[in-house]
């Protein structure tokens, strides 16, 4: 058992590619990116104002991401392959409920996308309402299970890592998150903390919060479900357009 575990851990140090190196220094750099400007808010803000800074945050941030998801498509089959259970019965289509109740997390209607476009003023809203009340930090929830469904599919090394790297990056941002809005609001935001969960339910579970599903009744999850619609419809030729990119 001792040598079959041994002579499996070298085959995955060996599957090892450059692509692996590759992948985990534009993490990094996203993270940096994407954690340093965010950190950088309130002085960047003061300095040229929130809507010239949201549109230098997402001059930064999108095309880093879009460089991170055409490298991911084109690499995601390299290094080892752990696992293969895509003939599976029923792998399929939990795959695709899982990518698509992350979308639901990643992008929820909580934001005001006005904001996030920076049509009108951005701003830091301290939230309990909606899916804050399932989770506090719904962008994390939403990456690890997009996450855990593309790597159950893939099965690959790469794939494993790119998703611990996304991982790791979306806890610190917990962490981080959390920070800013404690400097920013003090104990408005610890009233807020106790009342929600980074654990989706939990606040629900242990009594300290309760649903209110007429909350979720907005055009904006209308949006949702039809941007993942869009999605499962544009995946094919999302997957021949960053193929024809050779990087």
């Amino acid at each position: 058992m001792f040598k079959e575990s041994m002579a499996y851990f070298m085959r995955l140090l060996t599957g090892f590619t450059s692509s692996h190196l590759v992948m985990v220094g534009l993490l990094l750099g996203f993270a940096i990116a994407h954690s340093g400007l965010a950190a950088l808010r309130p002085w960047g803000e003061k300095l040229i104002g929130a809507r010239v800074y949201r549109i230098g945050f997402a001059l930064v941030s999108l095309p880093l991401a879009v460089v991170l998801i055409i490298y991911f498509f084109n690499h995601r089959y390299d290094g080892v392959q752990l696992w293969q259970v895509q003939g599976i019965p029923g792998i399929q289509p939990l795959v695709w409920g899982l990518s698509a109740i992350s979308f639901l997390f990643l992008y929820p209607a909580t934001f005001n996308l006005l904001e996030i476009a920076a049509v009108q003023k951005p701003q830091v809203h301290l939230y309990e309402t909606g899916i804050i009340r399932i989770t506090r930090h719904p962008q994390m929830v939403g990456q690890v299970i997009w996450c855990v469904a593309h790597t159950l599919w893939i099965g690959t090394s790469f794939t494993l890592l790119s998703s611990i790297g996304l991982v790791l990056h979306h806890l610190f941002a917990v962490w981080h998150g959390d920070r800013r809005l404690l400097a920013r609001y003090g104990e408005a935001f610890e009233v807020v903390k106790a009342r929600t969960s980074v654990i989706p339910f939990l606040a629900v579970l242990q009594g300290r919060q309760a649903l209110k599903w007429e909350e979720f009744l907005r055009p904006a999850y209308v949006g949702v479900m039809g941007f993942i619609g869009l999605l499962w419809w544009a995946h094919p030729l999302l997957m021949k357009g960053t193929a024809a990119i050779k990087w």
